[in-house]
């Protein structure tokens, strides 16, 4: 059933999807001519390369523990690192438009909802290095290999939290926080990303970056991703199949938007 929803999923997507030439929004054209398009190698490339592969030689095995809605653990047992980076990491063309976006708006200040590994992270660390990026992971052994990856590739500005997320998000003071970028990756649950979603509201500015990763990986994260629309404080939303990018700049009609990348 999940396998058929994707693909119904996909063709629909492709049907509603356009290009540079269907956006009449200048802020959305020049997102995605500028950055979502842009071609050119970065040399930071290589980098994301080399933290890729020295996962996917690593063959250690580690415990995992993965968490269902509302941080309950539903299932722990012992993968291979390579095998984890293979099948949990984000891609090389996801991580190299991570790293474009990064790069584009320039954000101070990112949050990263889901470490795993850090494939995601090492591009949000080098889109901008002069952000403090707090990433969280509720799985400490994958927690511990990024932190040592981080560490082997001088990331110097990312700080790294071992935490159930529901509890790092209502118990630290978040609304003093102005997260420039938030990456949404933790747990691909309905309720969990509404949760996550109201919890971080009051950090908004009229700056603000939100990512939501697998918008249509279930029947569930695509109502929740609907649901998202809709709210009120959301101006201009920008549907890439994968990625579900969410603004909430005040001088825009609301307009929701559907780009293959």
């Amino acid at each position: 059933m999940a396998l058929l929803f994707s693909i119904q999923s996909y063709l629909q997507f492709l049907w509603n999807s356009k290009n540079q030439h269907g956006v009449h929004s200048p802020f959305v054209f020049d997102l995605v001519t500028k950055c979502f398009y842009d071609k050119a190698f970065k040399p930071e490339y290589a980098t994301l390369k080399k933290y890729r592969n020295e996962l996917l030689q690593n063959k250690n095995e580690i415990e995992v523990t993965d968490f269902g809605a509302g941080s309950k653990v539903f299932q722990s047992n012992r993968r291979e690192i390579s095998k984890i980076a293979q099948t949990a990491g984000i891609t090389r063309k996801r991580a190299e438009l991570l790293f474009r976006i990064v790069h584009y708006f320039q954000p101070n200040s990112i949050l990263e909802i889901g470490t795993s590994l850090g494939l995601a992270t090492s591009a949000l660390a080098l889109g901008n290095p002069k952000a403090n990026i707090t990433t969280l992971e509720g799985c400490q052994e994958t927690a511990r290999i990024a932190q040592e990856n981080f560490q082997k590739f001088q990331f110097q500005n990312i700080h790294s939290e071992i935490s159930e997320f529901e509890k790092f998000l209502q118990n630290h003071q978040i609304s003093i926080v102005n997260y420039q970028l938030i990456y949404f990756d933790g747990n691909h649950s309905k309720e969990a990303t509404l949760q996550y979603f109201e919890l971080l509201l009051p950090t908004i500015t009229n700056e603000t970056v939100w990512i939501f990763d697998d918008i249509h990986w279930s029947t569930e994260m695509t109502q929740a991703w609907n649901i998202i629309k809709r709210h009120s404080k959301v101006t201009v939303t920008i549907d890439t199949f994968q990625w579900g990018l969410v603004f909430f700049r005040i001088e825009q009609e609301k307009e929701h938007f559907t780009i293959r990348v």
